[in-house]
């Protein structure tokens, strides 16, 4: 995988990034789009440590008064629900769409980010629609012969602050819009 050039955002590869360099990710993002019409989609279920990263974050995103976010620990959009909840979103909306991910050892607590959809369920083998314009890929654990078992024995700790990074990476990359517009 590419390393992360922030002056190619529009790249639709898959660019590996540590959670310091995020910000610049969603920097791109908001100036591209007004916050108004971006759709966050943050996939996963809080029935599993390893899978809680897109509720987690769904819900800090809403603590932060972001006003399109699907995907919280209240009401988790997962394997179950992602069609329809998909559906849901206005068609003018630009999709940022999170989702935890297994991978190799030296990948954990590293990040996939892309100008593309992200293939929900792709590390356990599920046949769910690509969703989004921009993506995230958190890596929370490493990939083997059995992924559902290693997602549930995975850190929740390790899960939340991976989430928290995400969340502090999108607000300081819509501050940093922000201040430049004005």
């Amino acid at each position: 995988m590419l390393e992360w050039d922030s002056s190619s955002p529009s790249s639709g590869a898959r660019q590996k990034m540590s959670a310091e360099r995020l910000s610049s990710f969603f920097q791109s993002i908001f100036a591209a789009h007004p916050v108004d019409q971006l759709s966050f989609v943050c996939i996963g279920t809080d029935r599993s440590t390893g899978d809680a990263l897109g509720p987690f974050l769904g819900t800090l995103l809403e603590q932060r008064g972001f006003p399109h976010v699907i995907g919280t620990l209240a009401n988790p959009c997962d394997a179950t629900n992602l069609a329809e909840r998909v559906k849901t979103i206005p068609p003018h909306h630009i999709v940022v769409a999170v989702d935890a991910c297994l991978g190799h050892p030296s990948m954990v607590g590293q990040y996939y980010v892309s100008c593309s959809p992200l293939k929900p369920a792709e590390s356990v083998g599920g046949g769910l629609p690509e969703v989004g314009h921009y993506s995230v890929a958190a890596v929370v654990n490493v990939s083997g012969p059995k992924p559902y078992w290693t997602l549930q024995m995975t850190s929740l700790y390790h899960v939340m602050q991976m989430a928290e990074k995400i969340a502090s990476a999108v607000d300081e990359g819509r501050r940093s819009c922000t201040i430049a517009r004005e």
